[in-house]
C-alpha cells in the first residue's frame, strides 16, 4: 500500500510541490521510524527502517524521512567527507536544483560560500536556466548538480556552462539516471509524450536515459572525468547501514 502511494505521488506530483510540503510531513513521519538498524550520515538520525521511494520501480529503504535524503545523497555526503577537503577548505559552491537534505547542513559550514540555483525550486537563491547561467567565468570551486541534465533540452550546453563557471582545478559532481547495460545514451525525438518518456526514460519529464557513454559526453565539452566507484571502497556493513546504492558511480568532472 505504501509503495503504491509513493509511486503515484512521485510520478504525478511535480517535485517542487513535494518539496514545499514534504519537509514538514516527513519530520513527523521520521519520529515513527526511529531505531538503530540504519543511519543517515547527513544528519546522524538513526532508523529501524527507511521509507520506500521510486516512480516506476519502488525501492525499499530508500528515503530517510528527517532529511529526505535518498541513497545517492548519502553516498555523495560520505564521499565529500572521506575523499575531499569539502569540510575543511574555503570554497565557493554552486548547487543546481538543490536537494533539501543538503541545504541546511552545507549552510552551517563556515568555510563554504554556498549559492543555490534553479528554475522553480522554492529554495533557490538564484532563478536560472542551467543552459545560460548569469555567473562570470571561473566563479566557483565546486558545482553540485544531481539528476538535472536528463531534464535539459541541450545537455551538452548545460555541461559547457557548468565548466565555464568553474575555476581552473575546480570540480563538479554530476549524477544522472543511468542504465549501465546500454552502451549509448537513449535519446529519440519520437519519445515526446509523458507516457513514452516514462516507458523509455523511466520518468515522465526526462528527455533521455544515459548509458555508459555519459563520461564521454562530459569529456566532449572539456571536462576531465573520473568515474569513481567510491561505494565499492566501503564495507558491506557500511553500505547496508547507510542504505547506499550498490552500483552507483560518482561522476567527478574537473576543469583542467
Amino acid at each position: 500500500m505504501v509503495s503504491r502511494l509513493v509511486s503515484f505521488i512521485t510520478r504525478f506530483i511535480p517535485r517542487h510541490y513535494l518539496q514545499r510540503g514534504g519537509a514538514f510531513i516527513m519530520k513527523g513521519v521520521g519520529l515513527l521510524y526511529r531505531g538503530n538498524r540504519y543511519q543517515d550520515p547527513i544528519d546522524g538520525v538513526k532508523y529501524r527502517k527507511l521509507l520506500p521511494y521510486g516512480r516506476v520501480t519502488v525501492r525499499r529503504n530508500a528515503l530517510a524521512p528527517n532529511s529526505m535524503s535518498l541513497e545517492r545523497h548519502r553516498l555523495i555526503w560520505l564521499y565529500l567527507k572521506r575523499n575531499t577537503d569539502f569540510f575543511t577548505s574555503n570554497k565557493k559552491v554552486l548547487h543546481i536544483a538543490p536537494e533539501y537534505c543538503f541545504i541546511k547542513p552545507i549552510r552551517r559550514l563556515k568555510n563554504i560560500d554556498y549559492i543555490t540555483a534553479d528554475l522553480i525550486s522554492p529554495w533557490a537563491d538564484v532563478k536560472l536556466d542551467v543552459q545560460a547561467m548569469p555567473f562570470n567565468d571561473n566563479t566557483f570551486d565546486m558545482v553540485i548538480c544531481n539528476h538535472v541534465l536528463e531534464h535539459v533540452e541541450n545537455d551538452r550546453k548545460a555541461m559547457a556552462e557548468i565548466l565555464r563557471v568553474l575555476k581552473s582545478g575546480g570540480f563538479a559532481i554530476l549524477q544522472v539516471p543511468m542504465d549501465l547495460s546500454m552502451e549509448q545514451t537513449l535519446e529519440k525525438p519520437e519519445y515526446n509524450t509523458p507516457e513514452l518518456r516514462e516507458k523509455y526514460y523511466r520518468q515522465r519529464d526526462h528527455l533521455r536515459l544515459y548509458g555508459r557513454d555519459y563520461a564521454q559526453r562530459l569529456a566532449s565539452v572539456g571536462f576531465d572525468v573520473l568515474e569513481n566507484d567510491f561505494v565499492k571502497q566501503l564495507t558491506p556493513h557500511e553500505v547496508e547501514y547507510y542504505a547506499l546504492p550498490n552500483d552507483e558511480i560518482l561522476y567527478i568532472a574537473r576543469k583542467k
